[in-house]
């Protein structure tokens, strides 16, 4: 079986992606058995600037020294379990020692296998706005529906000040479930969970609408891709046909 990289960005989405994805691994080979997977954490604080004034390029040589760290320490790919990330490995993944999993067009394969047209996203103010889902979602003809500016100012809050750091208030559990209920009314038919934290509050149980978690959908496509006998095809993004 190939090696998993597991490149953190913030530790509350990297630790719940290690753990689905070695639970993943027990359903498939048995009890106790997953993949073998590496992890690194570059702490986020040093990327933090780089967002808040939109130098990609400093956060770049953030994201690519964990995905150094993961290859040097023998992972044969690397998947990243955080959407917002996406926005700088997009461009600088062809730079990368090893390829990776794209967490958007994972998200998006299954919401094609569903059918879904009209599609919910929360996330990071830069996931909500961004091209990360904007592009994966235009290519299978589905129509991407956010959060009004202000609403999209309080999720991104919640999920920095919040999420990230631990924190789970039933307060902002319910602001999440409103934003999705506000989509519905919209004409949502499903709703992307696009920050991986996100999953930690929200889920099938508590939404108005079928969620797409793509955290645990990320785990999964790195533990079918462990296991995938064939060689990568080429050195960045893998694509691959998967079941859903």
């Amino acid at each position: 079986m190939k090696t998993i990289g597991i490149v953190a960005h913030s530790a509350e989405g990297a630790a719940l992606c290690f753990l689905t994805a070695c639970r993943e691994g027990a359903k498939a080979l048995g009890p106790h058995m997953h993949p073998e997977i590496v992890l690194s954490a570059v702490p986020m604080a040093l990327s933090i600037p780089g967002w808040e004034a939109g130098d990609h390029d400093a956060v770049a040589q953030w994201l690519l020294k964990g995905i150094r760290q993961v290859a040097d320490a023998g992972a044969d790919f690397f998947v990243c379990p955080d959407n917002t990330a996406h926005l700088v490995l997009e461009r600088v993944v062809d730079h990368a020692p090893i390829p990776g999993l794209h967490i958007a067009r994972v998200v998006c394969g299954r919401i094609a296998a569903k059918g879904w047209k009209r599609v919910g996203l929360l996330g990071t103010k830069w996931t909500m706005t961004g091209s990360v889902y904007a592009e994966a979602l235009r290519a299978h003809g589905m129509e991407r529906l956010v959060p009004d500016e202000e609403v999209q100012a309080e999720l991104n809050a919640a999920i920095f000040d919040e999420l990230c750091c631990g924190e789970f208030r039933a307060e902002t559990t319910n602001r999440f479930l409103d934003a999705i209920d506000s989509l519905r009314a919209r004409g949502a038919e499903c709703v992307i969970l696009g920050c991986t934290e996100i999953p930690l509050i929200v889920n099938e149980a508590n939404s108005s609408l079928p969620v797409l978690d793509s955290t645990r959908l990320l785990a999964s496509a790195a533990v079918s891709e462990a296991m995938d006998p064939r060689p990568f095809p080429e050195r960045n993004w893998v694509e691959r046909a998967r079941a859903q």
